[in-house]
């Protein structure tokens, strides 16, 4: 979420980010209803300061009234039995009665505008709705780009950092994953259509096997590099889902139970969240964490996309990681994450490019994104495989999570990343490492988590 501070104080800047994000909303249209919740705020804030007067006048008012009862009551208890009657006169004409009965009159008037005080004030907090809509504009309105951030409309504006290994060069035409995999019979789509629908796989034996020595490989690459290992929930509340960024703006592409919960589309919605609420000490960032979870999407914007294969499914695993920074050290960690992931890859020896993503490509909480694209050469082209981005503290103001410097609190940054997504990994070892007669070689690095095994045929 953007901090509305920062809005005020560059309106223009905003104008442009958004812009650069093909949205045409603009400063002043969030500002002028910002500036009727300051003023509305402010009403309400003077409101409650003269209730606070009028509740301490009359609880003073009502102190000096039971107190001159009980004056009054005393002095009549001195007099002797048969001169009550003429002794009760004499109070009724007493100056000590007078200054009671005028304090009755000012309090009953203290009443009476404390009253039309909280009918006011109760009125004005009904209706304040302008907090809400600004809340829910914020709410929807993404990250800003970093400068360094190519200014594009799509991906054909991205631009390629660098490339790692030479596609290789197959001696006979390279078949594509699905036909590999299901001449295996190790890759089944059919059946799992049965089961489940459209867009989901069974892995079984050899592949299955991979799927695991995969995600094993994953895990402990990140957790040489300083990750913490994490099984966390795959069903969360919609706070979460709304700390991370995934609504409002991604309703219709996530899974949501009857009463509720959805089903986490990246495990970095329970990673971001793991630290929700919290402020932390300076000392003790950066925390990172990995996670290898089931994710799920509904994939509603990519009718006609990858409908063949392991590309584009409702359900896949992946290896997420995710760093909660200080504002000084996003940057680099940032560039740590995404030499992580390139590390996983060459380790696989997968010949992949890095790309800095253009402004239009961008994810919606990103302010800077990297992605790694693996060579499939059945489609003769690269795929992405991993996205890096630095949020900066997008999802911090979203989550409230806060870490303490110099006595002061500020927000923290976060970063995600995939390391990898699993399935299109082994669709890449699949096309990468085929043979001629239909079988698979197991990458060199992953032998061991495979019990030796070298071959899948």
């Amino acid at each position: 979420m953007l901090d509305i501070k920062w809005i005020r104080e560059n309106p223009e800047k905003f104008d442009l980010a958004m812009s650069h994000r093909s949205l045409k909303i603009k400063a002043e249209d969030i500002l002028k209803i910002d500036e009727e919740k300051r003023k509305k705020t402010f009403l309400i804030q003077e409101l409650q300061a003269k209730r606070n007067n009028f509740a301490k006048e009359i609880a003073t008012s009502k102190r000096l009234e039971q107190s001159s009862k009980d004056g009054a009551l005393e002095r009549l208890e001195q007099n002797e039995v048969g001169q009550k009657k003429d002794s009760g006169a004499n109070v009724a004409k007493s100056p000590e009665n007078k200054t009671s009965e005028a304090n009755r009159n000012h309090l009953e008037s203290l009443m009476i505008e404390a009253s039309k005080i909280n009918a006011e004030l109760s009125a004005l907090e009904s209706d304040f709705t302008q907090d809400e809509k600004l809340h829910e504009i914020l709410m929807q309105l993404p990250n800003v780009p970093a400068a360094e951030v190519p200014v594009g409309a799509d991906e054909e504006h991205n631009i390629e950092v660098e490339k790692f290994g030479a596609p290789r060069q197959f001696s006979f035409a390279p078949k594509d994953h699905v036909e590999i995999g299901e001449k295996l019979q190790m890759l089944d789509f059919e059946q799992s259509s049965l089961i489940s629908g459209a867009r989901f796989s069974t892995l079984s034996n050899g592949l299955a096997r991979l799927e695991r020595a995969l995600s094993n490989f994953m895990l402990d690459v990140a957790v040489e590099n300083g990750y913490a290992e994490i099984s966390p929930p795959n069903i969360v509340k919609s706070e979460a889902m709304y700390g991370s960024g995934q609504l409002p703006k991604f309703s219709e592409e996530a899974f949501v139970t009857t009463d509720g919960y959805w089903l986490i589309p990246t495990a970095e919605v329970s990673l971001v969240n793991f630290v929700a609420k919290k402020t932390l000490a300076e000392s003790e960032l950066p925390l990172r964490f990995t996670a290898y979870t089931p994710c799920f999407r509904r994939e509603a914007g990519s009718a006609g996309k990858d409908t063949r294969g392991m590309i584009r499914q409702h359900q896949f695993k992946k290896v997420e990681l995710v760093s909660i920074t200080t504002a000084e050290s996003s940057a680099a960690e940032h560039e740590r994450m995404t030499n992580l992931a390139c590390e996983i890859l060459k380790r696989l020896q997968l010949p992949f490019r890095k790309l800095l993503l253009c402004t239009g490509d961008m994810g919606f909480g990103a302010q800077k994104t990297y992605d790694l694209e693996v060579w499939l050469p059945a489609q003769n082209k690269y795929r992405e495989i991993s996205s890096c981005s630095n949020c900066g503290d997008f999802q911090a103001r979203r989550t409230n999570t806060k870490y303490k410097k110099d006595g002061k609190n500020y927000f923290v940054h976060t970063l995600n990343g995939s390391a990898l997504a699993v399935g299109r990994t082994i669709v890449a070892i699949l096309e990468n490492y085929q043979n001629e007669d239909g079988s698979v070689n197991v990458p060199e690095v992953l032998v061991s988590y495979m019990s030796g095994l070298k071959n899948i045929k």
